[in-house]
């Protein structure tokens, strides 16, 4: 495992969320532009996930609850989050 690696793993936080109601909601670290590997396929439509239960909840098409939100569905499954723009610099330089 290389220093990058090893940075990134340890700035990203176990559990995130991108509802800012949830306890799990980090507006430092989504400040940053953050990917999910899921299974190895990258995800886009991730509003939350937790890598030591090995899930992620992503939005289940179009579909609303009564107050507006997205409906989502649990995946279990490898999940591995990262900084894009830490990843973007390792393939450049």
């Amino acid at each position: 495992m290389n220093d990058k690696t090893a940075e990134t793993a340890v700035s990203l936080p176990d559990r995130l969320s991108t509802d800012p109601r949830s306890p799990f909601y980090s507006e430092a670290v989504l400040a940053r532009d953050i990917g999910v590997r899921f299974n190895g396929i990258e995800k886009t439509n991730v509003e939350e996930y937790c890598v030591s239960e090995s899930w992620v909840k992503v939005a289940a098409g179009k579909a609303r609850d009564r107050r507006g939100n997205p409906l989502t569905i649990k995946l279990k499954g490898v999940v591995v989050p990262y900084f894009r723009d830490a990843d973007e610099k390792s393939a450049a330089g």
